[in-house]
This record gives C-alpha cells, sequence and structure tokens, in this order.
C-alpha cells in the first residue's frame, strides 16, 4: 500500500475514542523514537489503529470513509491531544509528502510522517482460551491488583497471578505487606483448560478499566488453547473493536496458600463507611502513613494514632464483636484503606487469629459462623479475601 496517498474521513467521536485508546499505552519517552509512534492503516473496512512498545500492543477499528488506501505513522500521544480539542465535525486526514494534514472545521494541522521501516511487527492475539461477563472481570482485577507490588526489583510481586482450573478463576496479588484474592466463574474454551499465568497488574488494570461494560457483551481472554496456553507469553484481551496484548512476567509468584489462616479466635463486623471517614480522620496526625491502632471490643472499635510530636487522635465507632478477649492490632492506614475500598458490601468482616500475626478482611456474608468447641471461629466462605500484615505495636 502506497502511504503517500492516503487520504480519508472520519467521525471526530469515533477517532477521539480510538486515538485516547491507542494512546495511554505508547511510551513518552522511548527509548527507539519509533515505539511513539501510532500506526494508521486506512483500508476497504475502515481505519485500523494501533500501537506497541514490545511490552503492550493495542490495535482498534472503527469506520471511516476511505479515499485512498495505504499504512502511515504520526506521533501517538500528540495524535490524542489535537483530536480531544477538535470541534464536534468530521475529519480529514490526508498525506501530503512527508506530512500528515488534519482538517476539522476551520482547525488546520501538519503532522510530520514517522518512517515504518524500523517498526516492530505486532503480535497477533493468541487463540481464545474463554470469555468473561466484563463487569465481573473489571471488578475482579481491580479488587485484585490493588495488593500488587510496585518495586520492579520483585517482579513476581508486580503481577496479577491468575490460575484457571476448567470454569474456576483464581486471581491474586501480593506485595508481601498484604495479599489479595479473588475466586469467579467464567466460560472456558474446554472444559479441561488448566493454566497459571502472571500478568503485570499495572497493564491487565489499566487494560480492564478501558474497557466497554456498557454492551454487555463478553470478553474473549486470549492465551492460547489445548496445550499451548501461555505458550506465546501473551495475555490478549479482546472486546468489540479493541484488542491488546500484554507480555507475561516470567517470574514464580509465591505460594501464598499457607499465609491464609483457617481459623479466627475473633470476627469483626464494622460499617465500611464510617471506618474509611474515621480512618482518614485519625490518621491525619500519623506521621508518613505510620500506623492506626484498633482496639476491638464488645459493640465498638476504638481507632488511634499519632505521638507526642504529631499529636493524637481518636475515635469510637460501632462494631459486632465476637472473641474470647478484646483485642489491639495495628495497620498502616494506606494499605488498610485499600482493602477496605475494594470490598463490595456495606459492612466488612475481619478474622484475627494474634495481634502479630496477619489479619483478613472480606465481605460480610449472609451469616457468620459459630464458634468451636475450642472458642475458634472458621473462615467464612467467600470469593473475596483482603489479608493484612499488622505493624508491630511499640512495647
Amino acid at each position: 500500500m502506497d502511504s503517500q496517498a492516503v487520504s480519508f474521513r472520519v467521525a471526530r467521536d469515533d477517532l477521539g475514542n480510538a486515538v485516547a485508546w491507542v494512546a495511554r499505552s505508547l511510551p513518552t519517552k522511548a527509548t527507539q523514537p519509533v515505539l511513539r509512534a501510532m500506526v494508521i492503516t486506512a483500508g476497504d473496512d475502515g481505519l485500523e489503529l494501533a500501537g506497541f512498545d514490545y511490552e503492550i500492543s493495542t490495535r482498534v477499528r472503527i469506520p471511516a470513509e476511505i479515499a485512498e488506501s495505504g499504512r502511515i505513522a504520526v506521533a501517538g500521544k500528540l495524535m490524542s491531544e489535537i483530536v480531544n480539542t477538535l470541534p464536534n465535525k468530521p475529519v480529514d486526514l490526508q498525506v501530503d509528502g512527508t506530512k500528515l494534514l488534519l482538517a476539522c472545521g476551520s482547525s488546520r494541522f501538519e503532522l510530520p510522517l514517522i518512517p515504518l521501516d524500523d517498526y516492530p511487527q505486532l503480535p497477533s492475539l493468541p487463540e481464545v482460551t474463554g470469555t468473561i461477563d466484563p463487569s465481573l472481570f473489571v471488578d475482579a482485577v481491580t479488587q485484585v491488583a490493588s495488593a500488587a507490588g510496585r518495586d520492579d526489583t520483585l517482579p513476581m510481586l508486580t503481577g496479577v497471578h491468575i490460575e484457571i482450573d476448567g470454569e474456576n478463576v483464581k486471581l491474586a496479588a501480593t506485595d508481601r505487606f498484604r495479599l489479595a484474592m479473588r475466586t469467579l466463574e467464567w466460560n472456558p474454551a474446554g472444559a479441561q483448560t488448566r493454566a497459571k499465568l502472571l500478568v503485570p497488574a499495572k497493564s491487565l488494570q489499566d487494560n480492564a478499566r478501558t474497557l466497554d461494560t456498557s454492551l454487555g457483551d463478553p470478553v474473549e481472554i486470549a492465551v492460547g488453547a489445548g496445550d499451548n496456553i501461555g505458550g506465546e507469553g501473551l495475555f490478549g484481551l479482546h472486546s468489540a473493536s479493541r484488542e491488546t496484548t500484554t507480555r507475561m512476567l516470567d517470574a514464580e509468584f509465591p505460594n501464598i496458600q499457607p499465609l491464609l489462616p483457617k481459623t479466627h479466635t475473633s470476627l469483626a463486623s464494622v460499617e465500611i463507611a464510617p471506618l474509611q471517614d474515621a480512618i482518614r480522620r485519625v490518621s491525619l496526625v500519623t506521621d508518613r502513613n505510620a500506623q492506626i491502632r484498633m482496639e476491638f471490643s464488645d459493640g465498638q472499635v476504638v481507632l488511634s494514632a499519632g505521638g507526642n510530636d504529631s499529636g493524637h487522635a481518636e475515635e469510637a465507632i460501632p462494631c459486632a464483636f465476637s472473641g474470647r478477649d478484646s483485642l489491639i492490632i495495628a495497620f498502616n492506614p494506606g494499605y488498610l484503606k485499600d482493602g477496605l475500598g475494594v470490598v463490595r458490601t456495606e459492612r466488612v468482616v475481619f478474622g484475627f487469629t494474634e495481634p502479630s500475626r496477619p489479619a483478613i478482611l472480606i465481605p460480610e456474608p449472609d451469616e457468620l459462623p459459630e464458634a468451636d468447641a475450642d472458642g475458634n471461629f472458621p473462615t467464612p466462605q467467600t470469593n473475596f479475601t483482603y489479608l493484612l500484615m499488622p505493624v508491630r505495636l511499640p512495647g
């Protein structure tokens, strides 16, 4: 296709949505300048816009009136900024020598074309492995990614671990200080589908956030089929006219199962909104997200924070507490708020063993379990668990 003759007209909103979606994954500073490019292919079936930086690829198709077919590339983020400011009128684009001319209403822009000689080949989407409801997928990814690490020197902790076992999927992430785990069901392409995948949490969350959940059409997850699941090292998503691939992490996710307590010495049920507000107020006197102390007893939990230098704050809120003794435990307030923010019920249930051991936060079930003969409470059935390491209380 001769890129020197490309010419087309496209609706401003269609173009705006497409270039914004592709541009968000493009690097701001690329080791190879060509990777900042957005590749635009005009063909018989409309426009395809794409980007690729060796880690993430994006591809979207939109309708357009094509006068001359071809393939060109321009600076993606600049293109997105320009289209975002245009009036809601048809956008005409055509190549003139080494420039792309863009006209919309009375606005005129000239953008230098980026040579495509050194542009890497876009990866193909692996074979579809199964489908999932988009709202369910977005919610699960959001819940779990909140606990993923951000330290690139520990790559195994920067990912979301996805374990597929037939119709059952388990997502998990941890940064060593907290852990989030979500179970759900999906529609696998084959009943015997089994896989363990580690996908960069940030990319997965970014991709999930941009899925169009309003259409309700299932999202296709593409990581291969049969014996080749995960074999290409790519995690692919296809939804409506958009598809994206992310290079998976080649690292071993830690075994988290032993960390999850099976019984608890006490359980506490607290309304989330007032608890979040109280944490926000009390943590004002903490120094750089230092600990917040929680004293659980029959009927209330008392939050306190601060010291001699920074002042002191204290607040009591109602709480349903079941246990042999009252309990004092301390948490990092940021991690605690993150966990409460992804519990989808009005009330959260805390499960404790002892003040120095991890506590769990789960959505409140219909019914809390009774204590056994030893006074311990089994972990309630749940599809989401947020495990949080306590902060050592000063002696």
